[in-house]
């Protein structure tokens, strides 16, 4: 009588940044080229058979199919409406059934509150069901409670292990689930720690799969690391349909949503809300609250960025003193800090302005991160502002990308950006020369067309 062969558990190594598995322990990852990024996780039994890590919620399913593009029947996703404006248009419109959606931010930011808000707001029309993994059931309708919210259709599970988490939601069968947080999560498949790369890779797979098999909306709430990244492994964020962060200073109340990947919607939406004693508020207007308190003083400079399809209006503040240090520092709040030794090196060469001996410090007021190039000008405004310790005309907002060479170049969607400005009363602009708008387009606003920084430096000094 032969002896029961024992189950062999099969290893691997994954990379943390691009989820590359390989075989043996290495210093560097084959694949991204980090280092010291390899973790070992273990993977189900090897004498596991198909059938016993084949899911049980959805019944049989329908082997899969070739089909020709052209016979695929193509139609808009229907969204629903999570009741919060500035929620929906991070989303791209609403929500969409079966989309699974990665929510990080940092500890205390307001990704349980927004979530509870939201399915409170929907549980009328759609049945939602609230998975807590960090905190009772008690401390959900205790927050719940304080918020004040309808709880009428909304359920509630504390529960970390993913088998039982889709046993009670396919016996429910919610249209409408949050897990907070895919971190808490773990499998009965896997040995190792909840937590661990393999376990949240495999937790987040589940629910992944069984979104796509029922239509269930998903949201996942996630840690982040000290860097500002989700926890865990970076194929996460590739698994899942769209990453939205929560932003905001620790002592503002304003907080901001922002998508870095949405397969539904517009990549780098943006949604403002206000912190208050009754949770999240959307704020509609963003401009009007960025721009408030800021006045004609020296190293301000107000412009017009573009987050997602929104044209917002900021203010740029740049305070240059001059150094102790052997090394002037530059230090940049809101932008990048290697694009600002950048422009400065520009000032320097293609304006006549050194500030080589002086420290540099530039703020984006409000919290707000721009990223995109548009705001080249606006800070060698406000940094020339504040050395000659002069404010620029009133009402005055500027855009524009500076190249290498002096140039001040387009920018996408300038006539928003202009219209925008028009509308909170600006009166008068310097744009590049590629995004001047046609004589009289805007009456009551003198745009100045520049093609060099030299003359963008002689229209802020006029």
């Amino acid at each position: 009588m032969s002896k029961p062969t024992a189950s062999k558990t099969r290893t691997a190594f994954v990379c943390c940044e691009c989820g590359a598995e390989h075989g043996k322990w290495q210093g560097q990852c084959g694949e991204c080229g980090a280092w010291n990024t390899l973790t070992q996780i273990v993977l189900e039994s090897a004498a596991a058979s198909p059938a016993a890590r084949r899911s049980s919620w959805a019944g049989k399913v329908d082997p899969p199919k070739v089909t020709p593009l052209k016979d695929v029947l193509h139609r808009e996703d229907a969204r629903t409406s999570t009741g919060i404006g500035e929620f929906d248009r991070v989303l791209g419109g609403g929500l969409v059934e079966g989309a699974v959606i990665l929510i990080g931010g940092d500890p205390g930011i307001g990704k349980s509150t927004l979530l509870l808000q939201a399915l409170a707001s929907m549980a009328g029309r759609l049945p939602a069901l609230y998975v807590t993994g960090e905190e009772s059931l008690a401390q959900v309708a205790g927050r719940a409670s304080r918020l004040g919210l309808p709880l009428d259709g909304l359920s509630a599970l504390a529960e970390t292990g993913v088998e039982r988490i889709l046993e009670q939601a396919s016996q429910m069968q919610p249209k409408l689930l949050v897990a907070d947080s895919v971190q808490t999560l773990w499998t009965e498949s896997l040995t190792a720690a909840p937590g661990s790369v393999s376990q949240v890779r495999e937790s987040a797979a589940r629910l992944v799969r069984y979104a796509k098999e029922t239509g269930t909306a998903i949201f996942l709430v996630g840690h982040v690391t000290k860097e500002g990244g989700i926890a865990g492994p970076r194929v996460l964020e590739h698994m899942v349909d769209a990453v939205l962060y929560f932003e905001g200073d620790s002592g503002s109340r304003f907080r901001v949503l922002r998508a870095f990947k949405n397969r539904f919607g517009a990549v780098n939406e943006l949604g403002v809300f206000a912190m208050g004693d009754k949770g999240l508020r959307e704020v509609p207007n963003p401009s009007a609250i960025f721009l408030s308190g800021s006045g004609r003083q020296p190293g301000s400079c107000v412009m017009v960025t573009r987050e997602g399809t929104r044209p917002l209006m900021v203010e740029v503040q740049a305070l240059v003193d001059a150094s102790p240090l052997s090394n002037p520092r530059r230090v940049a709040v809101g932008l990048e800090q290697n694009r600002l030794a950048m422009l400065l090196a520009v000032l320097h060469r293609h304006g006549g302005i050194m500030v080589g001996d002086q420290d540099v410090f530039v703020n984006v007021v409000g919290g707000i991160r721009v990223q995109e190039t548009a705001a080249d000008l606006p800070v060698l405004l406000a940094v020339l502002s504040s050395l000659r310790d002069r404010p620029l005309a009133d009402k005055t907002i500027a855009f524009g990308e500076v190249g290498l060479s002096g140039e001040i170049r387009r920018v996408p969607n300038g006539e928003e950006r202009l219209k925008e400005a028009a509308t909170h009363g600006f009166k008068r602009a310097i744009v590049p020369k590629a995004n001047a708008p046609k004589a009289g387009a805007y009456k009551g606003m003198d745009v100045i067309a520049v093609e060099r920084l030299a003359d963008a430096l002689e229209a802020a000094a006029e």
